[in-house]
């Protein structure tokens, strides 16, 4: 019998009969259909959507079978939606929709249900109760008591859609659920249903379990450690802040630095070796380590190179006076970078004696290029983990110097100073000069790998300077740098940087204000006579601090308002005079005469003196020699004696004399061949007794024939003369070519007289000239003593 009943179209829900289900309606149609009904009987029919999204359903957009259900209740909200609460009744198929006013109505055919009865149906009637029992364990959604319920229904049909009703299932299969009208198959299909859902059910339930456990884990470990930062900030060892999530900081790190392909795995690798680790294990204490250093190197940071020349030049002579060659040469090197923004090319290696400026240059070269300037001092280095850094295996390693370096300078591309590099040591640890070939090689340096990173670090953007005082290094370690040698000042250049940098410097540093101390231009000349000897200024400028002292002292005291320092009252604040300016000999002396030497801190004057002893013919040295000059003096004996006629010497004299040589300041180590014709000088003067001028100094290897052989370090030992008050120089003729480089003070200050033979040496140095002498045979055998006759023997007694 076909009735006709409001139409409330439900989304994403199935009503089965004797199901009671709260509902929320809004559309405007349902609401009317629900007031038409609460009009009339309270019955309206309940039948699904095929498309939930559909605001205005059709015929089409219905599924056929619906349910016939009464309203129970209805509460309109302030909203304007409805709340109500249905019952449902039976199954009823769809016949026809007519529209009403506001609302549309169905004309409905009640289903008639078959009916279910047997053993069969019991057994499967409980297998659905046990079924839904263990669902209802694992559905945390369904209340308790409905299993209980369940398990009170007789009926086959109530109970299959009763289950229905309570399993998450689709729409769909609810709905063919309520189709079918067989409550056997019914019961058979929720089983089915039921035994999927419960395999999903209990993979949830273990996806939670794990899931709870971690979450148990993460808590528990979070905190253990808000407690460990409790303890840590209550003893000081930590900010209120805390650290932060030291891994997402990492990870971050990682992520935006530009890191080299090999970098950036190796950091990768060694991010998930931490993240598996204890915090606080060993382990992960030496990986946070190593990436702390690996993502603090200057990846991709460069500092803004500055390419005018004008500026540069500028800059070095601000800071720097005199030294044009260096500068030019330093200039020169900018220029080529400037132009083709490449570092490839010689290491520039500052050679020189202490405090002429090498360290202070290298800063200038670093200001004047706009890098960043690092120091790192070589000296007494012997360990070559120094330069390559430790191997990981050992416990408390440490990146090398150079990558140590780098990372403070905070940019790829530094000035690099590696100060006194002569200075390296070598012992069993390993060679430091021979690390630093790699370092220092533009074709090698570019995959530069420390033993620490045990990556390849790219320092090829890195400008090395290299100081030293000498030379003394390794062939191959000098083979790849180019040497600019700074060779010590004059007189006029150092009172020009005194009065431009070190006088205003001791002034600032005391605390003295203007006008309360002033060091005139001839006091600080005798200061730099009498008080200092040396290539450099460091002397210099402890000499003017010691003034300044003194200085403020007389002005605390009141004995003063202002200090002017004259030639006059210079020993008043320096003290008695430590050396000698002027003449080094007061008188022509036999026997005496005045070298020059090239030492580590600068030239020097060198005093040679000889004696003859009554003996048979030996020479005998004193003063500290070295095996190559103790071979000058026995060369510089044999030429004499091969050519004694000609100095005025009777070859006899050797047969009853020994000559004594003896260099002063027996301390001091003396070595090298340069000061043979000095040797031949004062060795002759002795022999002849001519004296030897006292305003004449001299420098040259000597052969056994005479000839006076080139020499090294002559700016130098031209700068020791002219300190030293000497008037004339003896140098080698080969030499006079180097006198172009030398500064034109030193040449209007000194007579320089190129010689190439010994008998040139001997005719300038001497006071007169010698006077051969006629030698032969005969000669020789009457200078001989006599030999002794022989006793007479004893007469023969028989």
């Amino acid at each position: 019998m076909k009735s006709s009943y409001p139409v409330l179209p439900l989304r994403d829900i199935v009503v089965f009969p004797h199901m009671i289900v709260p509902l929320f309606v809004g559309r405007d149609k349902s609401v009317a259909a629900l007031e038409a009904a609460m009009a009339a009987d309270k019955m309206i029919f309940l039948v699904a959507q095929l498309d939930p999204s559909n605001d205005d359903p059709s015929r089409d957009d219905l599924y056929d079978t619906g349910v016939t259900a009464e309203v129970l209740q209805l509460l309109k909200l302030p909203d304007g939606t409805v709340r109500v609460l249905v019952g449902g009744r039976d199954r009823a198929r769809l016949d026809l929709l007519e529209a009403q006013e506001g609302y549309v109505a169905a004309t409905v055919e009640p289903i008639e249900e078959a009916e279910a009865e047997g053993t069969e149906v019991q057994a499967l009637m409980r297998s659905v109760i046990d079924q839904f029992e263990n669902y209802a364990k694992l559905n945390r959604k369904l209340p308790a008591e409905t299993a209980v319920q369940l398990g009170e229904l007789e009926d086959a049909g109530r109970l299959a859609d009763a289950v229905a009703g309570n399993i998450a299932v689709k729409v769909a299969d609810k709905q063919s659920l309520l189709v079918e009208t067989d409550p056997r198959k019914r019961l058979e299909m929720v089983f089915a249903f039921m035994e999927g859902e419960l395999g999903v059910l209990q993979v949830e339930k273990k996806i939670r379990s794990r899931v709870k456990r971690q979450m148990e884990k993460t808590q528990r470990e979070y905190y253990l450690n808000e407690q460990l930062k409790a303890i840590q900030r209550e003893l000081g060892n930590e900010g209120e802040e805390g650290e932060g999530d030291e891994i997402a900081e990492l990870t971050q790190k990682i992520a935006t630095l530009k890191l080299s392909k090999e970098a950036r795995t190796k950091a990768t690798s060694e991010l998930k070796k931490l993240k598996t680790m204890a915090p606080m294990s060993a382990e992960a204490t030496v990986v946070r380590n190593y990436l702390d250093v690996l993502l603090g190197l200057p990846w991709g940071k460069k500092s803004k190179l500055k390419k005018d020349l004008v500026e540069a030049e500028n800059i070095l002579d601000g800071d720097h006076y005199a030294l044009e060659k260096v500068k030019d040469r330093i200039v020169e090197y900018l220029a080529v970078q400037a132009r083709t923004n490449k570092l490839k090319g010689p290491i520039l290696c500052l050679v020189g004696p202490p405090g002429v400026g090498k360290t202070s240059l290298g800063k200038s070269i670093a200001k004047a290029t706009g890098r960043e300037f690092i120091r790192q001092s070589l000296g007494g280095v012997r360990d070559e983990a120094e330069i390559r850094g430790h191997r990981r295996t050992y416990i408390g390693s440490l990146p090398g110097k150079i990558v140590t370096n780098l990372r403070k300078a905070g940019a790829s591309n530094p000035l690099f100073l590696l100060d006194e590099i002569d200075k390296l040591g070598q012992d069993f640890r390993g060679d430091p000069a021979s690390a630093l070939l790699e370092v220092l090689d533009p074709e090698q340096n570019s995959k530069f790998n420390d033993h620490y990173l045990e990556i390849d670090i790219d320092l090829s953007d890195v400008m090395f300077v290299c100081t030293a005082n000498t030379l003394n290094l390794p062939q191959p370690l000098l083979d790849r740098m180019e040497i600019i040698r700074l060779e010590g000042y004059t007189e006029d250049e150092k009172v020009e940087i005194a009065e431009r940098h070190l006088i205003a410097k001791q002034i600032d540093a005391h605390g003295l204000k203007e006008g309360e101390f002033e060091l005139t231009q001839a006091g600080l000349r005798d200061l730099i006579r009498y008080y200092t000897r040396e290539a450099g200024v460091r002397t210099l400028e402890r000499e003017i601090a010691k003034l300044a002292r003194k200085g403020l002292r007389r002005i605390l005291e009141g004995k003063a308002v202002s200090v002017t320092v004259t030639p006059e009252n210079l020993h008043e604040f320096a003290g008695v005079r430590k050396y000698r300016f002027g003449i080094g000999e007061e008188e022509h002396q036999i026997g005496a005469v005045t070298g020059l030497a090239w030492t580590e801190v600068g030239g020097e004057l060198l005093t040679i003196e000889s004696v003859t002893v009554p003996g048979k013919g030996a020479i005998k040295t004193t003063g500290k020699l070295g095996d190559v000059m103790k071979e000058s003096v026995e060369a510089a004996m044999s030429f004499i004696k091969a050519r004694a006629p000609t100095f005025g010497i009777k070859p006899s004299l050797f047969a009853r004399k020994d000559v004594h040589v003896h260099l002063p300041e027996g301390a001091v180590p003396k070595d090298g061949p340069s000061a043979g014709i000095g040797l031949v000088t004062s060795i002759v003067s002795t022999l002849t007794g001519v004296p030897v001028r006292k305003d004449i100094a001299m420098t040259g290897e000597v052969t056994l024939r005479g000839r006076v052989l080139p020499i090294g370090g002559l700016k130098e030992k031209l700068l020791a003369a002219l300190r030293g008050g000497i008037t004339t120089v003896l140098i080698p003729t080969e030499n006079e070519k180097d006198l172009a480089e030398i500064p034109t003070v030193i040449k209007e200050g000194l007579k320089i007289v190129p010689v190439a033979h010994m008998d040139e040496v001997l005719r300038l140095a001497l006071t007169e000239p010698l006077e051969a002498i006629d030698w032969s045979d005969s000669d020789e055998l009457a200078a001989q003593p006599p030999v002794g006759v022989p006793p007479a023997a004893d007469p023969v007694r028989h």
